[in-house]
């Protein structure tokens, strides 16, 4: 055979050493590339979103106080009415008439003063010289007190028959929007009926009511007792996001916790108020608040991608040790704070979490911890696993 011959065989065996000899020199040596970010301690502000409803500032029933015809409603449906303002004139003819009767009545009582006081006086000059007994005397000063005394009821009574008068003019107790009318002219009203003639609701500033469960508001108490959380100085404020969607454009305060729980849900009512001057908000309209809880000064946070769980539920990441090498830690997270979540056990200050690069990596494995950049776009491929990873990949 030819030494310019070359079989089959051996050209296929120098075809395989050549490919191994091309893999060795392209495979760059060093560990996988992996994006980190290093926990720091940093102010955290906490906030708990929750249902309310929300309910008029004030808001009062409008009722007759004396029996009669309404003869005219005075404010149209729907109105903004100032406290005194007219709504209703029932008719005042009988009352007109008890006035003038208590006026007569303390003419009459008046009158009888004057009469009884001059036969008390002519009494005490013959009880002087015996011409009368003394107990003759001393009713005469009897009946003149009791004249006096008449005088003061009779006087009473033409007041409170002129406070009669004036309540046939139904007037605004309050400074608000009227509701409907439940009574027209011509309906008869009574002082003891139930049903209100309308009703004002003061709806600037209005009340959201917010339902908290009370171990949460417990927690929350126990925690800035402790120190954990800092209000700051003034109200908690709260932001509202509407049934539509929109977020309200004014901030509110927290008023009041309620004072007991409610035994069948297990909740306490919270009360904020919230300006409400273009008249937006109605009552009993739905809304989520968005309460501001407090700050945490040292609060830990930590993206929420990097973050994976176990069959249980149970929160763990992938951590770069000193050593350079992966290595797992479990979490205590209990919420989340926009993209991330709020760790409050299983990291410290300093500690490098990985977020990308590390799905097909074991914990142990040696790598290269670099930067992460939450500005690369996520179709953009991170830099791959480099060295004795790509070899084992092939």
């Amino acid at each position: 055979m030819s030494s310019k011959t070359i079989t089959p065989g051996l050209a296929l065996a120098l075809l395989l050493a050549g490919c191994g000899e091309s893999q060795q020199q392209q495979a760059p040596q060093g560990p996988p590339q992996v994006s980190v970010v290093t926990v720091r301690e940093q102010p955290v502000t906490l906030s708990t979103e929750l249902p309310g409803r929300t309910s008029a500032y004030e808001t009062s029933d409008v009722r007759p106080q004396v029996n009669g015809l309404i003869l005219a409603r005075l404010f149209q449906e729907g109105d903004y009415v100032r406290a005194g303002q007219p709504l209703y004139r029932i008719d005042p003819a009988p009352y007109q008439a008890q006035v003038a009767s208590a006026r007569a009545a303390v003419t009459r009582a008046r009158a009888a003063i004057a009469s009884t006081a001059a036969l008390a006086r002519r009494y005490g000059e013959l009880v002087r010289i015996n011409a009368i007994s003394r107990q003759e005397a001393e009713n005469a000063v009897t009946g003149a007190q009791q004249a006096q005394a008449d005088v003061a009821a009779q006087q009473a009574a033409l007041r409170n028959a002129q406070i009669d008068l004036a309540r046939t003019t139904i007037r605004a107790p309050i400074s608000g929007r009227i509701g409907r009318s439940a009574f027209t002219t011509g309906a008869l009203v009574s002082a003891a009926q139930a049903d209100p003639l309308t009703t004002i609701q003061r709806l600037d500033p209005i009340f959201v009511d917010i339902q908290q469960s009370s171990a949460d508001v417990l927690n929350l108490r126990q925690q800035i007792m402790a120190g954990d959380l800092s209000r700051g100085s003034g109200a908690a404020r709260v932001r509202l996001k509407l049934e539509n969607g929109s977020t309200y454009p004014a901030e509110g305060t927290l008023r009041f916790t309620d004072v007991t729980v409610d035994p069948a849900t297990g909740s306490q009512v919270i009360r904020a108020v919230f300006p409400n001057k273009q008249g937006l908000l109605l009552p009993g309209m739905y809304a989520r608040a968005e309460m501001i809880e407090g700050t945490k000064s040292n609060g830990l946070l930590v993206p929420q991608r990097a973050v994976t769980r176990d069959e249980k539920g149970n929160p763990s990441v992938l951590v770069v040790g000193q050593d350079g090498k992966l290595q797992p830690r479990q979490l205590t997270a209990p919420r989340t704070i926009g993209q991330n979540w709020l760790v409050t056990a299983g990291l410290k200050p300093g500690d490098k979490v990985v977020v990308e690069g590390a799905m097909m990596l074991q914990p142990g494995t040696p790598v290269k911890a670099v930067p992460y950049n939450p500005n690369r776009p996520q179709g953009q491929a991170q830099a791959q696993p480099t060295g004795q990873a790509q070899a084992q990949a092939k």
